[in-house]
C-alpha cells in the first residue's frame, strides 16, 4: 500500500487545524492535495490547491472522492456526525485511508467525553470506522491534546501577551502532553508515509510532557518580565463553562477543551506519555523543548504590529 497513498483530499480545510494541514503538504510534491468545501462556502484556502465544490449529497461526494486515496477530515463540530455520509462514500469510491476529525482531547476517554459531550459523535465515527473495515476502508485517529505554540499565540490557553497574566488551574503543577503545529503535520505526512503500520489504529502524539507552571516559568524568562497569577480551579471553570453553555455562551467549550489538559479529573488520560502508547517513535517524531517553543512563540509576538 505504500506506493498508492498519494491523491489527499482535505475535508475542513479553512480552520486553524486544516491549515496546519495543508502546510504540511505544500513542499512535498510527492503527495497530490486537493480541497473539498460546500458549494456555498467563500472560505478562503492557500494557493497551490485543487479545490473541489459539492452540495455533499452522496453521490456528488462518491464522484470527487474517485481517484482519491485519503480523505482527511478535519471538519468542525457541526459536521462530526457527517462524517458517516464521507465514509459511506469512501467505501463506494474505493479510497484507502480516512483519516476522521479528532486531531484534539481524547475521544476515548469516558472523563473527555462527559466534560465535552459534543465529542460523542466523534466517538460514533470512530466505531462507524471499525465497521467498514471488512470494506477494504482503513482509518486512522490521530489525537495531538492541545497544540501548544498555537494556543499560545492565540490566547486560547490562558496566558494574556497583552496583559502578562497566566490562568493557572489548581496548584498548576498537573503533568500533561502537548503538541506543537508543525508537529501535528509532521504526524499527518509520517502516517501517509507508513501506511501498513498506522492501518486501523488510534495513534497518540506529543512535542512536550509539561504543566501549566513550568509553561508559564518559560514564559516569565523568555519575556523578562514577571506574569501575574490568577488562580481558578478545575470545579470552578467546567462549572462555569457548562453555565454559559446552557445560556447559549459557546464560549464554555473552548473553556471545557481547555480542562482536557488542564482539568484535574480522573480518567482523562491527558498524559500520553504515561497514559496511552505513544506513538511518536512509530512516526519518527522527536520530543520538542517547552522553552524553545516558547521562546519562539513570544519571539513572533513581538514582532507582530
Amino acid at each position: 500500500m505504500a506506493s498508492h497513498l498519494k491523491n489527499i483530499l482535505v475535508i475542513g480545510a479553512s480552520g486553524s487545524v486544516g491549515r496546519i494541514i495543508l502546510d504540511a503538504f505544500i513542499k512535498l510534491p510527492r503527495f497530490n492535495v486537493s480541497i473539498l468545501s460546500r458549494s456555498s462556502s467563500n472560505a478562503t484556502v492557500p494557493a497551490g490547491f485543487t479545490v473541489y465544490k459539492s452540495d455533499y449529497s452522496e453521490a456528488d461526494l462518491v464522484t470527487v472522492f474517485k481517484d482519491q486515496d485519503v480523505i482527511i477530515s478535519v471538519v468542525g463540530i457541526g459536521g462530526f456526525s457527517e462524517q458517516k455520509k464521507f465514509i459511506d462514500a469512501a467505501v463506494s469510491a474505493g479510497v484507502k485511508r480516512f483519516i476522521p476529525s479528532e486531531f484534539s482531547g481524547n475521544t476515548l476517554s469516558p472523563t473527555v467525553l462527559q466534560l465535552l459531550p459534543v465529542f460523542v459523535p466523534k466517538k460514533e465515527v470512530l466505531d462507524y470506522l471499525k465497521e467498514k473495515e471488512a470494506s477494504g476502508l482503513t482509518w486512522t485517529a490521530i489525537w495531538p491534546a492541545l497544540l501548544l505554540d498555537w494556543g499560545l499565540a492565540s490566547g486560547l490557553s490562558g496566558y494574556d501577551f497583552a496583559t502578562r497574566t497566566a490562568t493557572i488551574w489548581d496548584d498548576g503543577n498537573t503533568v500533561f502532553t502537548l503538541t506543537n503545529s508543525g508537529q501535528l503535520g509532521r504526524a499527518v505526512v509520517a502516517v501517509l508515509e507508513r501506511p501498513d503500520q498506522t492501518a486501523n489504529k488510534n495513534l497518540y502524539i506529543a512535542s512536550v510532557e509539561t504543566s501549566q507552571n513550568e509553561i508559564l516559568a518559560a514564559l516569565e524568562e523568555a519575556t523578562g518580565t514577571k506574569w501575574t497569577v490568577r488562580n481558578t480551579t478545575t470545579d470552578k471553570e467546567v462549572s462555569e463553562s457548562f453555565k454559559k453553555l446552557e445560556k447559549g455562551d459557546y464560549s464554555g467549550l473552548y473553556t471545557l477543551g481547555l480542562a482536557t489538559s488542564f482539568g484535574k479529573m480522573p480518567g482523562l488520560r491527558a498524559n500520553y506519555v504515561r497514559d496511552e502508547d505513544l506513538a511518536n517513535e512509530l512516526l519518527g517524531l522527536k520530543m520538542e523543548s517547552v522553552k524553545e517553543t516558547v521562546a519562539r512563540v513570544v519571539s513572533k509576538s513581538s514582532k507582530s504590529p
